[in-house]
């Protein structure tokens, strides 16, 4: 356990190279990369997400511990596709065609993973193509969308459409989010769902993964 609690201490602390010292000792303990994942990383990260929404942590902090946090990752996830586990969930993410700004969508990605998923970047100023390309390539439960600017705001709408044109809208759920971005306006363009913050996607991706 006192790995555990060390790898946990350094999410929570957002110290990279303790969280991968720490996973490397546990391994070494025996302890099995899903238990290290179950037990601690998740519980970790999502403890950074309470905190971020007490405002006891701001946006350093959660960037912080998501880097840790992937550190540790890394060294799990080859362990992870050797021994067959699955993840909680595949998401395609990205900021959309026009918008350069990436800090919040570096934010959710940092917490998915945090969370169980698999993560795809594709960065930002994405077209629809590179999403259609990304979703027909890939076997990805979620397409998440990012938008900083509300001019950049309609690119989410041209993008579900896009996907809908292509045929591949259906093999995903579509979740918005951005600071100019309302759930209002997700129901408007045909997206699955909204959230306001990195730690409430985590939150609705399990939803919308379960819900099928």
């Amino acid at each position: 356990m006192a790995n555990l609690q060390r790898l946990s201490n350094a999410i929570l602390d957002g110290d990279q190279k303790t969280a991968i010292a720490a996973t490397r000792e546990a391994l070494a303990d025996g302890v099995e990369p899903l238990e290290l994942i179950t037990n601690c990383m998740i519980p970790a990260m999502d403890e950074v997400g309470n905190r971020f929404e007490c405002e006891e942590y701001f946006v350093p902090e959660l960037l912080l511990s998501g880097r840790a946090m992937k550190g540790a990752l890394e060294l799990l996830r080859p362990l992870l596709t050797a021994s067959g586990i699955q993840p909680a969930g595949r998401v395609i993410i990205g900021t959309v065609k026009g918008d350069l700004h990436d800090i919040g969508k570096n934010l959710v990605a940092s917490m998915l993973e945090g969370g169980g998923f698999e993560v795809l970047d594709l960065g930002a100023d994405v077209s629809p193509e590179r999403f259609i390309e990304a979703v027909k390539s890939g076997n990805a439960n979620i397409v998440c969308l990012s938008a900083l600017l509300t001019v950049t705001m309609p690119a989410m709408r041209t993008t579900i459409e896009a996907l809908k044109l292509a045929g591949v809208r259906d093999r995903v759920k579509i979740m918005v989010g951005g600071a100019p971005v309302t759930a209002q306006y997700a129901a408007e363009i045909g997206a699955d769902g909204y959230s306001e913050n990195a730690s409430g996607a985590v939150a609705l991706a399990r939803t919308l993964v379960k819900a099928g």
